[in-house]
């Protein structure tokens, strides 16, 4: 599969979420098997380019290629000026967010809220695309099924954004409106692939190898974008690519792979952070990674208390120790673990 003139190793991508799919987690996703991913949303305000959160996001010192950045905002002219920024920085890809259904981005008319002006929408996809193609970089777009239940216009928007260029379509099988409640539904995916010659990607509820191979039949999708499913579970990429290789399920990781995965996920996590920012923002990725095993929820409070990077990274060296006496592996993924109704502002969504 390309995206563009650019290749791909598969067809399993990681989906941007803010304040999670930072260099270090894409890094470990690309590492465990997803072929591509697309950063956390970077704004398209010029003023917060300097900023220190900012900076962090455009971070790709070291990372595989791809790189792919998505960028957020609602006037053309500043969007198409911060896909050239970024392309500057080394974004190969131009990724549009017009599918978070944060209500800090919509109430912006920023993010999925564009869809509710299509000529605005096809405005700043035209910009982007006229900005970039001179560099010969593609751009792509992520966006939901529609506003809501009553305006599901994403297969118009569809045929309009490959109109103007845009060479690759997400879809998330949900409407702003319905935020992460209820199921995703996979047919307006389907009608998006009918409709359009471009690569469609289909999202949302992508929990398990048995649900990656049921969206990919239901949809004709090119690909498939994992989210919420990926945190605490990075290798449900290689999980997912070998049973559609083989209709056959990897067995769990061993304890011991685990404790060097996360271990070292965090010390490259304190890296970009720093002690103080690193060490907060960590505990999320520990309580994700240990949700499903004994102790878990304890050791989860414990983590919460510690304010010290190196007493964290040796309290979870030591909690994994104590899992890998009790057993060689993981116990099998439960796919309730992710929770589409979760509350996670994520910006694939």
């Amino acid at each position: 599969m390309h995206i563009g003139h650019i290749p791909l190793a598969n067809r399993l991508f990681v989906a941007p979420m803010a304040g999670v799919t930072d260099r270090p987690f894409r890094q470990l996703c690309k590492a465990l098997g997803a072929g591509y991913a697309v950063s956390e949303m970077v704004t398209s305000r010029k003023d917060l380019w300097d900023s220190l959160k900012t900076s962090r996001r455009a971070n790709h010192e070291g990372e595989p290629g791809p790189i792919a950045v998505q960028i957020a905002g609602t006037d053309a002219e500043m969007m198409a000026e911060a896909a050239l920024y970024n392309v500057d920085r080394g974004a190969q890809i131009i990724d549009i967010n017009m599918g978070c259904p944060a209500k800090k981005v919509c109430n912006k008319w920023a993010g999925s809220a564009l869809m509710q002006n299509e000529a605005l929408a096809l405005e700043i996809a035209e910009a982007v695309v006229q900005a970039c193609a001179p560099r010969n970089v593609p751009v792509t777009l992520k966006m939901r099924t529609g506003w809501s239940q009553e305006h599901k216009n994403a297969v118009a928007l569809a045929r309009a954004f490959e109109g103007v260029g845009i060479q690759m379509l997400t879809v998330h099988g949900r409407t702003r409106e319905q935020g992460y409640r209820g199921q995703a539904e996979y047919d307006t995916i389907a009608a998006v692939k009918a409709a359009v010659r471009v690569p469609v990607v289909a999202n949302g509820d992508i929990t398990s190898p048995e649900k990656a191979r049921e969206v990919l039949a239901a949809t004709g999708a090119d690909a498939i974008m994992i989210g919420r499913a990926a945190q605490g579970r990075p290798w449900i990429f290689r999980e997912i690519a070998h049973y559609l290789a083989t209709g056959e399920h990897l067995a769990p990781p061993l304890v011991a792979e685990v404790r060097r995965l996360l271990l070292d996920h965090l010390q490259d996590h304190y890296r970009l952070y720093g002690e103080f920012t690193g060490m907060r923002s960590a505990r999320k990725h520990i309580a994700w990674y240990v949700r499903a095993l004994p102790g878990g929820e304890a050791f989860r409070q414990h983590i919460n208390t510690i304010e010290d990077c190196s007493e964290q990274w040796h309290a979870v060296a030591r909690y994994l120790d104590a899992i890998g006496q009790r057993m060689d592996r993981l116990p099998p993924a439960h796919t309730e673990d992710a929770d589409p109704s979760e509350k996670q502002e994520d910006l694939a969504a």
